[in-house]
């Protein structure tokens, strides 16, 4: 049996909640988490004639990239698309589950999912965050007997596993120096070297690995597990290095240069619109940041990375000026931009869990913008 919780930790996995931003609301907006899943529908929005098919189709999970709630609710009287939309899911028994910025901030969410509709080659973070690190310094005992590291190489292991030790694309990273521990146990103590008000002075290998904030209890209790001693000596640092997987927007290259005129089409063609919104430019584009949604705000940023063009969505009049000419902005709008996500809902899922139950794609329309063309 596969229920809502189980979901919710395989998104949270991709996608953790701690990379969420600070106005959001991810994570499972109303349902029960052992609940067992009979199908899921995948949207970019859930309303509450998303909530209907959802039943109608025999699903009981939405699984959303907005979530529903981002405001806390004082009453449920179906005042609003927000009270209405809760109100029917759980009348339907239907659990809404949402990943939003949490998986806009992820080197495999939704920016990436853009980039490879357009086709982008050597993406990158277009905007990494800071404050997302920490480095664990703890201090194994390096025995003469123990030539061959057993015990430090117990603990790293432990610590990889529980999800230290990554530093971008390469795995399993640590540094080692060897030095000298003093301590003296006291009364009711067990050491695992020396014995209670003996002083002890004991050769030890020192290990630093970095780790994200957000893995911080699981990789101290796997610590305490894994070490010798009875009392684990450590030191956990916030660090302000940037976290090259984790961020906002994304930025590569297109395969071979494009005239403005040709790039917009290839937006046209790739992602489906009927009109995209953009400034004057005339040299031609082969570096693209991106950033799927509202990405007005790094504008900047894709300046600062030397893009010839930044695609986004919901621009506003004035923010069309910001690029003073240095690149093609262009707003393909937030729907457009955003509506292939469910395709990473469903490769997660359909990866996991196989065909154990239904995953669809709503067929339901939910953006609210139309264009006459």
């Amino acid at each position: 049996m596969i229920t809502v919780k189980d979901l919710a930790q395989l998104i949270e996995a991709a996608a953790p909640l701690a990379y969420q931003e600070s106005y959001d609301n991810a994570g499972l907006q109303c349902g029960l988490p052992e609940a067992a899943i009979t199908g899921v529908l995948i949207a970019l929005d859930c309303t509450p004639a998303v909530v209907a098919e959802a039943a109608r189709r025999g699903c009981n999970v939405v699984l959303c990239h907005h979530p529903v709630i981002f405001k806390p609710l004082k009453r449920l009287t179906g005042k609003g698309l927000v009270e209405q939309t809760i109100m029917a899911a759980l009348k339907a028994d239907v659990a809404i589950y949402a990943a939003h910025t949490n998986l806009d901030n992820v080197r495999q969410g939704v920016n990436a999912k853009l980039a490879e509709k357009l086709g982008l080659v050597n993406t990158r973070i277009l905007a990494p965050k800071t404050g997302t690190l920490a480095r664990l310094t703890t201090y194994v005992p390096n025995r003469p007997e123990d030539q061959a590291n057993q015990l430090t190489d117990k603990v790293l292991q432990a610590l990889y596993a529980a999800g230290a030790g990554q530093v971008g694309d390469y795995k399993e990273c640590s540094f080692r120096q060897d030095g000298l521990g003093t301590f003296t146990p006291g009364a009711g103590t067990r050491p695992a070297i020396g014995a209670a008000h003996q002083p002890e002075t004991v050769a030890e290998t020192r290990l630093d690995v970095l780790l994200p904030l957000h893995r911080q209890a699981a990789v101290l209790a796997a610590l305490r597990q894994a070490h010798p001693y009875e009392e684990v000596a450590y030191e956990l640092v916030t660090l302000q290095n940037q976290h090259q997987d984790v961020g906002a927007g994304m930025v590569g290259e297109l395969p071979e240069a494009l005239s403005p005129a040709a790039f917009r089409q290839l937006l046209k063609t790739a992602l489906g619109v009927p009109v995209v919104r953009h400034t004057a430019f005339e040299q031609d584009i082969k570096k693209v940041a991106l950033c799927g949604g509202a990405g007005s705000f790094l504008t900047g940023a894709a300046v600062a990375a030397g893009a010839d063009a930044y695609v986004t969505g919901d621009v506003k009049y004035h923010e069309f000026f910001a690029p003073e000419g240095r690149l093609l902005l262009c707003d393909v709008g937030h729907f457009e931009s955003e509506q292939f996500t469910g395709e990473i809902f469903r490769d997660l899922l359909l990866a996991a869990f196989g065909r154990t139950f239904a995953v669809l794609f709503a067929e339901t329309p939910t953006n609210p913008v139309q264009y006459d063309c």
